[in-house]
């Protein structure tokens, strides 16, 4: 019996990881690079190449969000329920909010140089709140590493912890269902400023204390793909009309955002539970060691060297566009790997410090 449970946690364990990689190079379709401003993008929004985009970042990278949200609940219960609140907190700061401010910090230092002095056109310092806010998001999402108010919110999450993994399962949907209300009403509290990130954080509690990730595990994958697929299309449709459609309906696509999230998170933790048990599963386990370090630094990647490439395939709309869409997570992914090899090889601490400490031990699995 003991060698079976022994397996069981293991392929959770490496399904956790697979999740988060697919994840976060999700999320590089959300943010990749298109050579095109937002009025350019907006009336080629139903051109093929835009529409592939669009796919791209919908299918993928809306799962990221809840994915990694509910993952990171699901992990915090054994440490928030283990280590004192101080403890716990000084970890979660060196694991999150440090690797925040010093990819914050280079993303102002290096991008704002080559829009300063290059021909980049990347938003730079215009004031002193300007670039406070963005080193640390307080009142609203950073311009440069636009990513980075998730990691803000997920720190706020983790104040929050060891309330939550001790709180009764009524308490929990109490919470929940405030979230719910906040996010679908669109009002702006700084406290958080994605506020379903806090509803999928204490999903991942929920779901760690009444077995919900291995019972999703066990469904067949065509049942787990089936809401993904019914709502796939509108959103879609929705995502390809823009801004004025969401502005126009901003309650409807706020509630219906979530339900496609959680469909989302659903099927692709499903996907990556079949990957856990397949032969690539040690190799994608390997692979997401550096995933945190793509996480925080696939922007700052994307607008130096985005352009760099784009001088040869050209951008969105030219013949080559296409093909350099879809290998972007792989080239941030590469860069990242080799990133971090060097960095661990010149300083430890330095690798250490910008991957959260991800980097320079064991691989394992944290919240």
């Amino acid at each position: 019996m003991a060698e079976p449970a022994r397996e069981a946690d293991s392929r959770l364990s490496t399904a956790i990881a697979i999740a988060r990689l697919i994840g976060i190079m999700g999320i590089v379709y959300v943010h990749a690079w298109t050579g095109r401003t937002a009025e350019e993008l907006a009336a080629a929004a139903f051109s093929w190449q835009a529409v592939l985009r669009t796919v791209l970042g919908e299918v993928f990278g809306r799962s990221a969000v809840p994915l990694l949200g509910m993952i990171s609940g699901w992990l915090v219960v054994s440490t928030a329920t283990r280590q004192g609140y101080g403890p716990f907190l000084l970890g979660k700061a060196r694991t999150i909010l440090l690797p925040m401010l010093l990819w914050n910090a280079i993303a102002i230092v290096l991008v704002g140089a080559a829009a300063t002095f290059g021909d980049l056109k990347a938003p730079t310092p215009t004031s002193i709140g300007w670039t406070l806010n963005e080193l640390v998001p307080l009142v609203h999402a950073n311009d440069v590493n636009v990513q980075m108010p998730f990691l803000r919110d997920l720190f706020v999450c983790m104040m929050l912890a060891p309330v939550l993994v001790r709180a009764s399962a009524a308490w929990l949907a109490l919470v929940a269902s405030i979230v719910i209300v906040w996010s679908v009403s669109g009002v702006h509290v700084p406290l958080l400023l994605r506020p379903q990130i806090l509803l999928f954080f204490t999903a991942g509690i929920a779901a760690r204390r009444f077995g919900v990730a291995e019972r999703v595990a066990g469904w067949p994958v065509a049942l787990c793909a089936l809401p993904f697929v019914a709502l796939i299309a509108p959103r879609l449709w929705t995502a390809l009309l823009g801004n004025a459609f969401f502005d126009a309906h901003p309650h409807v696509m706020a509630a219906f955002d979530i339900v496609f999230r959680v469909a989302s998170a659903v099927l692709f933790w499903r996907l990556a539970w079949g990957l856990a048990g397949s032969n690539l599963a040690d190799r994608l386990r390997g692979i997401e060691r550096y995933g945190f370090l793509a996480f925080c630094d696939h922007l700052v990647l994307l607008w130096l060297f985005g352009p760099v490439i784009g001088l040869a395939t050209g951008a969105l709309g030219a013949g080559l566009y296409p093909a350099y869409l879809l290998v972007q997570p792989l080239l941030v992914l590469g860069v990242t790997v080799v990133l971090g090899q060097v960095l661990m090889a010149l300083s430890p601490s330095v690798a250490r410090g910008l991957s959260g400490g991800r980097l320079g031990r064991s691989a394992s699995v944290t919240a």
